[in-house]
């Protein structure tokens, strides 16, 4: 599967923000705060065009789920399918996304974490084995830890180190069994984003 090799330390300086939620980004945010470049910590001149503000919010949201353009495009233009609000119909499907989901519980602290472990085999969706990251989760899907030792420990050990296995009101968890089950898919008021979908719908609109 393709992904994302580079520094997310230059991309998280690039945009201010921890777009990628993990604390050694706040740390890091601290103590270089300036963009990364030997150019970095000068001011730049002039005044932002439009297009480069539009472009931002859809680099900073497409990184916060760690795809690459392919990928999301893919998703936008599913959205833009979608009755209702394009915007609020792509973060919808993003979040709804296994690997989202699974982040999200914390079975994995970060988001390649928890793709890794969809991507070897180590994840349940409905009793079945299920390795596609993007595979989208709908309401009554259960999804569970492979029932295998080594499956457990490795989960474990990312609860441990994230050190939260957290409900929302859009699905439920159980810690006993390290069980997740999708109540409905969520809404936009549930979904924390740090871009603008509205610039991201009018810069693929051009």
């Amino acid at each position: 599967m393709a992904k994302f090799t580079g520094p997310k330390g230059k991309i998280v300086r690039r945009f201010g923000v921890n777009i990628f939620g993990s604390p050694k980004y706040d740390l890091l945010l601290e103590y270089r705060n300036q963009k990364p470049g030997q150019h970095g910590a000068k001011p730049k001149r002039g005044r932002v065009s439009e297009y480069a503000l539009q472009l931002i919010e859809k680099q900073k949201l497409r990184h916060s789920y760690c795809l690459l353009e392919k990928q999301f495009r893919r998703a936008f233009h599913k959205a833009q399918q979608k009755p209702g609000i394009t915007g609020n119909n792509l973060l919808i499907i993003l979040e709804s996304r296994l690997d989202s989901l699974i982040c999200r519980a914390g079975l994995g602290s970060t988001m390649m974490q928890a793709r890794q472990l969809i991507n070897h085999g180590h994840i349940l969706v409905n009793g079945r084995r299920v390795d596609i990251a993007s595979f989208q989760v709908k309401a009554g899907d259960q999804i569970n830890v492979r029932d295998k030792d080594k499956s457990k420990i490795l989960v474990t050990s990312h609860i441990e180190e994230s050190r939260r296995f957290t409900a929302a009101e859009w699905f439920s968890v159980d810690k006993s069994s390290l069980t997740v089950t999708v109540n409905r898919l969520p809404s936009r008021d549930e979904i924390q984003s740090m871009a603008d979908e509205k610039m991201i719908v009018e810069f693929y609109s051009k």
